[in-house]
């Protein structure tokens, strides 16, 4: 199930479009404060020397506070599966930090938040994201701000921009799960797919039904990921493991994480890659690239994939 954001009101009387984000099933709407016509600071840079630059946006401005009842999630693992979906539609990030490299409690407290219980921030640990994009009648500016407490997760949403029209393209444009840019199989490319997309998926490691162990191999992939690394001994990666909805999201979470260090794990042990070129975290059934409702989908999104995380400088 997939709880969908609405971060729009009505285009007028008669005629409405609705932008989207899409959150797990876990998530619940807090609270949705409205404007038709209102101002918003957006952070677009650190808090530094007593100042934290904004760049001040009008427009029709809608502000909500979401609750993700997990845990045991990192501001990185709710953060991640939205900032995809506001690339996939176009939005370039022209900013984002995490807790004190953005300034702490000062940019905390000098940013812009719906007011506790609805939205909670813990000052040690969160995540700011501003993006814009080009719309038919103006630009349309998007912030994240992603924070946890012991409890729950939560993520307050801003967007200010034109009434969106009819024909510009949604965040989301079906009710199925939200999906990036297909990440191709690996078919002996996986050098040429990490140089352009950044991204792609080991598709031919094995594990056991509900085991965290990478099954004996070879794999291919493995072999060709090391002589990628081995060649950029600057370059890092973070090893993310992906699951279906079959199960708690915290045990998916858990096991995703854990196939993920076994993939690490091997890399080190059997391929000669500095294990400091390599991270393991894990995203369980947050990030899905098919749907869940058929096998096919559901063995798709049980996956580990290679993210490039820095590239040396040329």
């Amino acid at each position: 199930m997939i709880v969908r954001l609405v971060a729009l009101v009505l285009l007028s009387a008669t005629a409405a479009a609705a932008q989207t984000l899409d959150f797990p099933s876990n998530a619940s709407l807090q609270t949705e404060v409205v404007s038709d016509l209102d101002s918003y600071a957006m952070p677009v840079g650190i808090w530094e020397n007593g100042t934290l630059p904004t760049e001040v946006v009008e427009g029709q401005k809608t502000q909500q506070a979401w609750r993700v009842s997990a845990q045991s999630l990192t501001t990185l693992q709710l953060l991640r599966p939205l900032r995809e979906q506001l690339r996939n539609a176009r939005f370039r990030v022209i900013f984002e930090c995490q807790t004190e490299a953005c300034g702490g409690f000062d940019f905390r407290f000098g940013t812009e938040t719906l007011p506790p219980p609805e939205m909670q921030i813990n000052i040690g640990d969160f995540r700011f994201l501003a993006a814009r994009r080009r719309v038919s009648d103006g630009t349309e500016y998007v912030s994240l701000f992603v924070s946890r407490t012991a409890q729950a997760g939560f993520i307050q949403v801003t967007r200010v921009g034109p009434p969106p029209e009819e024909e510009d393209e949604p965040l989301v444009t079906s009710s199925a799960p939200p999906a990036r840019a297909a990440t191709p199989p690996t078919t002996g490319n996986l050098n040429e797919q990490l140089s352009t997309l950044g991204h792609v998926v080991l598709d031919d490691l094995a594990f056991a039904t509900g085991s965290s162990q990478l099954g004996e191999g070879p794999f291919t992939s493995l072999q060709t990921l090391a002589d990628f690394l081995l060649a950029a001994p600057e370059m890092t990666v973070a090893l993310v493991g992906h699951t279906d909805t079959s199960g708690s999201l915290d045990a998916n979470i858990a096991l995703s994480k854990r196939r993920a260090a076994s993939v690490l794990e091997r890399l080190v042990s059997d391929y000669g890659v500095n294990r400091r070129q390599l991270a393991a975290e894990g995203m369980g059934y947050l990030s899905p690239i098919a749907t869940n409702a058929t096998e096919d989908g559901r063995e798709a999104n049980r996956r580990v994939e290679v993210i490039i995380t820095s590239i040396p400088e040329r």
